[in-house]
Formats: C-alpha cells, structure tokens, sequence
C-alpha cells in the first residue's frame, strides 16, 4: 500500500481536530466544564486520548478554541445566508443578531467561555479566533468605518459585555433590550437581521440576492 500524500494526511489531522472542537461544545454545553473531562471529548469524538493533548495544550484552549469555531461558524453562515448582501448595515445587524442568538441558545457555554477568558491568560490566538476576528472585522469595515484598528475592538468589546449581561445567573438582561441599545449605537433599523418576536428579517424584504458564486463564502 502506498504512503498517503502529505494533502490526505493534513486533511485527516484537520477533521480528527474538528472532531474534537464540536464535541468540547457538545459536552461542556450538555455538562458544563468542570464536569467534562478531556477523556470524555475524546470518546465522544471517537479519537484517542493522546489526540487531544497533540492538538490542545489544556483543557481550557481546547474550549476557547471549539466555542471561537461555533462563534465563527454561526457568524459566516449569518453574514452569507439568502438573500445575500453588500449592504454594510444589514451585514453588521446580522453579525450583533447572531453573536446574541448565541448567548441566547448556549447560555452554558457561553457563560463558561467568558469565564474561562477572564481568567489571566486571557484569549488563546488559535486558528479559530482569527477568523471570528476577520469576520467582525470585515463587517465594521464594509459598514462604513475609517477607523477599523478603532472600531473593530470597540465592537468586540461591545458584543463581550452583551453575552455576559444576557448570561450572567440570577439578573440576566433582556436580549432584545441590549440589541436594541447596540443598534442605536451603530444607527441600525430595528428591521434589519433577524428582529425579535418572529418578524421577517429586514434582509429579506429590502436587499436583492447576488449570484450564487457571489454569494458563496470566500
């Protein structure tokens, strides 16, 4: 039997690490952290043991890292969804929408990834975080900004503290209050993204579909 090209083997290492983010965000999502354990994302990826520890120095990257991949997902499957669009406010309402939607339906793990980020060693710089932030960042940017090393922090920061509000135990905020508060902020309609209470998304009635290539993730 020959040897598997160097592209075969890269691809296999990209979907056994895969594997292993999504299960991270099953399980701390099902369990939280404390009560999962590297062993258990492991079995639950079916990869061995000593996979993770290849991949992840600790626990607590291997989390950031899964909860940045889910962020990062939801976010281009938002920005990209039909009818597509060029529209900078109708991109960056969808961005705020679905980071909130996401506090709103993993309340576990978006808590503990907070968490887990205000812990001194604060972000990890893996792949996942980079795109999230190129994402973000390409929306400030198509919106219209001048000053995207400015606004793009701001606009993170901003997000940060909305999850927290929407997560934290015992006073949780009102996410359509905190949307609404952040798209005054950015001189959003309340039309655009996905406006609560069941209404049609704003994109969906004002902006015109591109071609499908157009409109294909780059």
């Amino acid at each position: 039997m020959s040897p598997r090209s160097q592209s075969v083997n890269e691809e296999l290492r990209r979907r056994s690490r895969e594997r292993l983010l999504q299960a991270a965000v099953e399980l701390v999502g099902e369990r939280g952290y404390e009560a999962t354990t590297l062993a258990d994302i492991a079995d639950r990826a079916g990869s061995a043991r000593g996979l993770v520890s290849y991949y992840f120095p600790g626990k607590r990257q291997l989390l950031q890292s899964a909860v940045h991949r889910l962020m990062h997902l939801t976010l281009e499957a938002a920005l990209n969804r039909e009818p597509c669009t060029e529209d900078g406010r109708e991109l960056l309402a969808r961005a705020i929408d679905a980071v909130l939607g996401l506090a709103v339906d993993q309340p576990v793990l978006m808590r503990t990834h907070m968490s887990v980020v205000l812990q001194a060693e604060g972000f990890v710089q893996c792949p996942e975080q980079q795109r999230l932030a190129s994402l973000l960042r390409g929306a400030v940017e198509r919106c219209g900004s001048e000053q995207v090393d400015t606004d793009y922090p701001l606009l993170r920061a901003l997000l940060m503290g909305a999850v927290f509000a929407i997560v934290l135990p015992g006073a949780p905020m009102q996410p359509a209050r905190l949307r609404a508060e952040l798209f005054q902020r950015y001189g959003l309609g309340w039309e655009l993204g996905v406006p609560p209470g069941g209404e049609p998304p704003g994109g969906t009635r004002q902006i015109s579909c591109r071609t499908m290539d157009q409109c294909s993730p780059k």
